[in-house]
């Protein structure tokens, strides 16, 4: 059996923070996967979103080396980008559109990727972000 709990690697891309101006938003810390196999998981975590207008997106890019990152093709994400984020809404909802967490994944080739999350309003809502990664070996459950 697999153990979930010992068996993935969580890393911390974006602490906890007010995600900040306008179209700047959050750059996520590099993901490193070597050693690794399988897809990438980033969890992103919204907290209480006032503005109805605000929308939040997410970008995930990707690197043979972390200095020159592109955005990944649409074919090696798991989910969308804009699934990841949150959009305009008449009313916010928790655990929809406001303190929720929505999932992306990466699948593609390159050794590094990150995730970057905007908002098209100044905006003092806490944003975080979590990578999951899969390690070639796997302790016994």
């Amino acid at each position: 059996m697999f153990d979930l709990k010992n068996g993935l690697k969580a890393v911390r891309v974006i602490s906890p923070v007010a995600i900040g101006t306008t179209g700047t938003g959050q750059v996520g810390k590099i993901v490193d996967r070597k050693g690794y196999i399988g897809p990438v998981l980033f969890a992103v975590e919204y907290g209480t979103v006032t503005a109805t207008t605000a929308v939040y997106t997410t970008i995930v890019k990707e690197g043979d080396v972390t200095g020159t990152m592109t955005s990944v093709a649409d074919v090696d994400l798991i989910g969308t980008e804009a699934g990841a984020g949150v959009g305009a809404t008449g009313t916010r909802v928790s655990g929809t559109s406001k303190n929720c967490v929505k999932t992306i994944g990466y699948k593609g080739g390159k050794r590094y990727c990150n995730i970057t999350v905007k908002s098209t309003t100044t905006a003092t809502t806490p944003i975080a972000a979590t990578a999951f990664l899969d390690p070639a070996s796997k302790p016994a459950a």
